[in-house]
């Protein structure tokens, strides 16, 4: 396999490398080098890599693994999920601040989360990834990852109506 041939391989996938290894690693810094030691990696098994049936599962698989072992050897308990893909449409400000302070909320909760619950949740519902996908990448059946990441949304949502329901009866 050439050069372009490699890109043209990567190309679809590696803004998904760099975005989990973001909401792993939190540095962008540290997410560019760990996207480019994973690109560095596959370069490297450029020969082998037909034999895969999912190149994008093995790469996030690999990414996945580097940033756990980064934050292992790093900074074994600063595991933080930054949740920033809010776009909003110029809504009031009253609805600004209390979508803010929403999803500040949610942002706490999921940090609270199991890790396995927080990764299944940023490769769910932010990455988009298919159950097939997740199951691959944490190395789980996919009724588990569907189990999991339905308990990590059960969570999230009984602290959120605890939250917005405080004092009111």
């Amino acid at each position: 396999m050439n050069q372009n041939e490699f890109v043209l391989l990567i190309n679809p996938f590696k803004d998904k490398l760099f975005r989990l290894a973001k909401r792993l690693l939190v540095s962008t810094e540290e997410a560019e080098d760990a996207t480019q030691e994973i690109l560095v990696k596959l370069w490297s098994k450029n020969g082998n890599l037909d034999s895969y049936n999912s190149v994008e599962a093995m790469a996030m698989t690999m990414t996945k693994n580097y940033c756990l072992d980064q934050l292992k050897s790093k900074r074994a308990g600063n595991l933080k999920i930054v949740h920033n893909n809010y776009a909003d449409r110029e809504p009031s400000l009253d609805k600004k601040v209390e979508d803010n302070d929403s999803l500040n909320w949610v942002e706490k909760i999921i940090n609270q989360l199991p890790e396995q619950q927080r990764l299944i949740i940023q490769l769910r519902d932010v990455e988009q990834c298919e159950f097939s996908e997740i199951a691959k990448i944490i190395e789980m059946n996919e009724t588990a990852v569907r189990v999991a990441l339905s308990r990590a949304r059960k969570t999230i949502r009984e602290y959120m109506l605890k939250t917005h329901s405080y004092g009111v009866q």
